[in-house]
């Protein structure tokens, strides 16, 4: 018995390990045109185009990978539900690390003119479509080898892959800039600097699979209730699951509005706004995402011991509050010391991103297995689509108020919603996930099936629902 417990735990371990390398190579991945490509755009786009049709196609490139991945967490969601979860992650890390070394290779506008830019933003969404796999298959796995009272800072252990991807990349930006200076379409920067950190993602992914592929056994929840014979999303959208996917629809929606104030539209607040250089600014993007780790394992520990319903509804008004007065102090004073610069940008990252920490757990304690891959990854990803368009809304906000401070509505609204949607949910974090605890094996859950047509006996799929909704309201 204890011979099993101690394999059952080595595996949980591996799993989760996993789950965080296999998130961290995906943030990375995600976020490399926003950190890395900022001071290289112009090798992209045309000499001429004005500062703000730039940054539309800056959000152009960043709203393409983030429209793929709702797309990618659908067909490999479906896949993860009823072929694996091990599967599902190989195959799909494996696809965004060879086309990142793809786009590492991509000519500029001086050879290809405008095809380079839409080259480069086709590339992205696929991209973004097998970034959609990647937690939408690894993260349900680990939560399914996690006991009740651990998921809430394994959940956080996996998603510090965020801020430590973004520290990461960050410093490898001012690294480059060391030796390859940046500055107009022909600089060292732009015309190959930029390309080392996209070949780095590169080689990080498939590693990764490699890794992935000898040290990780499928779930074993999975293994043991089976997959699903009808279609996952079928089941996802039927009506007794689907108040349960439009509530985290909402609350994810919130996430993602917020989450884009402080990673994708900082960087360029910092040197276009607040005037940093773009070593500076690289620096100070650095010392933020390191705040926002010791952030990320502190709410996973909150989470748990407080509930995750509550925490999201008071996370949600404190962000919308707290978070967008200092952005705003931010904004207003621009500090010419980098120091204050530095102590603002981390706090306004701290006020707004951690409670990314606990979204691991929660959204994979809302489906019962056999919809719990696409319920996570369509759950997660689905919602990306309107907020990616911040770059466009920010636009539309000009005509209303100063440009300046286009970010912080956006941030208020996403902070509501995060509010609104962790209002509108129960409390998961006593959900049973599936027993893995004992040394007998589960007894297997019955097929996904249709009852015969005109019988009184409800189906195995309708029961199951129903059972998971159950057990998730507790």
């Amino acid at each position: 018995m204890a011979a099993t417990a101690a394999a059952r735990e080595e595996k949980a371990t591996r799993a989760i390990r996993g789950a965080f390398f296999g998130f961290f190579v995906d943030m990375f991945d995600i976020y490399l045109p926003i950190v890395v490509l900022a001071p290289a755009i112009k090798y992209f786009v045309s000499p001429d185009l004005s500062d703000g049709a730039t940054s539309l196609v800056t959000g152009a490139i960043f709203a393409s990978t983030l429209v793929g991945r709702p797309v990618g967490a659908l067909v490999f969601g479906h896949y993860a539900d009823r072929i694996g979860r091990k599967k599902a992650t190989i195959v799909s890390v494996t696809g965004f690390g060879v086309l990142t070394l793809v786009i590492a290779c991509l000519p500029g506008y001086a050879t290809w003119g405008m095809a380079s830019v839409v080259l480069f933003i086709a590339l992205r969404f696929i991209v973004g479509f097998f970034v959609g796999g990647e937690y939408t298959a690894a993260s349900p796995l680990a939560m399914e080898y996690s006991p009740k009272d651990r998921r809430g800072p394994n959940s956080a252990r996996i998603m510090t892959g965020f801020p430590l991807a973004y520290f990461t990349i960050s410093g490898l930006t001012l690294i480059v800039l060391q030796f390859a200076p940046s500055g107009d379409p022909n600089s060292a920067y732009s015309v190959w600097g930029w390309r080392i950190p996209f070949v780095i993602g590169g080689v990080l992914a498939l590693s990764f699979v490699g890794y992935f592929a000898r040290q990780v056994e499928e779930s074993e929840v999975f293994e043991a209730e089976g997959g699903s014979e009808e279609a996952p999303v079928k089941q996802l959208l039927s009506r007794d699951t689907l108040p349960d996917f439009a509530q985290v629809f909402v609350l994810m929606t919130g996430f993602w509005l917020s989450l884009n104030t402080v990673s994708a539209i900082l960087p360029g607040v910092l040197t276009d706004t607040v005037g940093l250089s773009d070593t500076h600014s690289s620096f100070t993007l650095m010392i933020a995402a390191l705040a926002n780790v010791g952030g990320y394992l502190a709410v996973g520990h909150l989470a748990q011991r407080f509930g995750r319903r509550a925490f999201l509804m008071a996370w949600g008004i404190s962000a919308a509050v707290l978070g967008t007065f200092v952005y705003w102090l931010l904004l207003h004073f621009k500090p010419s010391a980098l120091g204050a610069v530095i102590v603002l940008a981390a706090t306004a990252v701290v006020l707004v991103n951690p409670c990314w920490a606990m979204i691991t757990a929660y959204i994979n304690e809302r489906f019962h297995t056999g919809i719990r891959a696409s319920g996570f990854g369509l759950g997660y990803s689905l919602a990306v689509i309107i907020p990616s368009f911040y770059a466009f809304y920010q636009s539309l906000l000009e005509h209303v108020m100063s440009p300046t401070y286009t970010v912080l509505p956006l941030l208020v609204i996403g902070g509501l919603l995060i509010t609104l949607g962790g209002a509108l949910g129960p409390e998961t974090r006593d959900v049973d996930m599936g027993a893995t605890t004992t040394d007998e094996p589960a007894e297997r859950e019955p097929r996904f099936e249709r009852a015969p047509a005109g019988t009184g006996t409800p189906s195995p799929a309708t029961t199951g629902v129903a059972m998971a909704r159950e057990e998730r309201v507790d």
